[in-house]
């Protein structure tokens, strides 16, 4: 047994690559405060932070945020992280970095990377953007994309994967992960109100404990914390958790904005024998797959071309929509 730690960050937006750092150097005082400060009752080896915690897509083109705030992984901050894993023992999942690489040219990916005492383990590029308003690219969108989609690491602290934000409104893009054989799924999300932590529209809370029960998994979600004044026209209202593999709240922040930490235990022993030993609710082996054939059917389709724009991806929608009158 061990503890993980969802930690929420309250920043201003970052406007330039410059005050990246700054974020960086404010999540590993964090790290360090958490783990030190929790060290005589719990051992908190697993920490995640929120999505946009390094950089949000706050500009309007992709050649905005190319020129002010892309950056390439790895880079001087996963170092400062591993640094940090490193003394320490523990796993970082990063927040959300706007990401370019040179083996997709005209992309950019809204990514998070798992950081532990090896360094980076597993780096994961956001599937399903947040329509319209985020212009940055989805592994769909690249032609013969390389790379793993959905990766797993295998660590001491089990397997362990992650998706971020408007990700987990798709059931696909989570029990994929679990699938690939995901034992704790971290969630690394910019939830704005008022879809967060409190009725009547807590899908926050919902999705979080739905994921968990019908994966038989660990879920440590970590949501922006950010007041209204950092990241205007939204509100962030936090309630980041840890949720069991039966969708129990082990541990959440109360709802609103400002930095808070939760931690609660991630049993792994008792997953496993679960896991094993269960006949009922075992969603993934009862899965019929062969009677669900809309899973193979193309709906959204990929970008035409880069760089992405809002029109453009309003018209992919309006594409998308028309396959749904599809019935064959």
């Amino acid at each position: 047994m061990y503890y993980a730690a969802a930690c929420q960050t309250d920043f201003p937006a970052a406007k330039d690559r410059s005050e990246i750092g700054d974020r960086t150097r404010r999540m590993c005082a964090t790290i360090e405060r958490t783990i030190l400060g929790y060290e005589p009752f719990f051992d908190v080896r697993l920490l995640a932070f929120p999505e946009f915690a390094h950089s949000p897509p706050v500009y309007e083109t992709v050649r905005q945020l190319d020129d002010r705030l892309a950056v390439e992984i790895p880079n001087e901050h996963t170092e400062a992280y591993h640094r940090v894993a490193r003394e320490h023992g523990c796993y970082i999942q990063t927040g959300t970095f706007i990401e370019r690489d040179p083996a997709y040219p005209g992309h950019l990916f809204n990514t998070t990377v798992l950081v532990g005492p090896a360094g980076i383990l597993a780096k994961y590029r956001k599937v399903n953007p947040w329509i319209p308003w985020e212009l940055h690219s989805s592994p769909h969108d690249v032609p013969a994309y390389a790379d793993d989609v959905f990766p797993v690491a295998d660590t001491e602290l089990g397997r362990l994967g992650v998706a971020i934000c408007y990700d987990w409104l798709f059931p696909e893009t989570i029990r994929q992960i679990a699938f690939n054989g995901a034992e704790v799924i971290l969630r690394v999300s910019a939830y704005m109100d008022p879809w967060g932590a409190t009725a009547p529209m807590d899908w926050w809370t919902l999705i979080n404990r739905t994921r968990a029960l019908e994966n038989t998994v660990y879920v440590v979600a970590a949501n922006q914390g950010a007041q209204l004044a950092n990241y205007p026209p939204f509100s962030w209202p936090g309630g980041s958790m840890v949720v069991d593999f039966d969708g129990r709240i082990l541990a959440q922040a109360d709802p609103g904005p400002g930095e808070k930490v939760v931690v609660a235990p991630i049993h792994l022993e008792a997953l496993r024998a679960e896991r094993q030993r269960r006949v009922g609710h075992d969603t993934r082996a009862h899965y019929r797959a062969e009677l669900h054939p809309y899973a193979g059917r193309r709906i959204f389709p990929p970008a035409d071309a880069a760089p992405l724009d809002r029109a453009g991806i309003e018209a992919r929608v309006q594409r998308g929509r028309r396959q749904l009158d599809v019935r064959s």
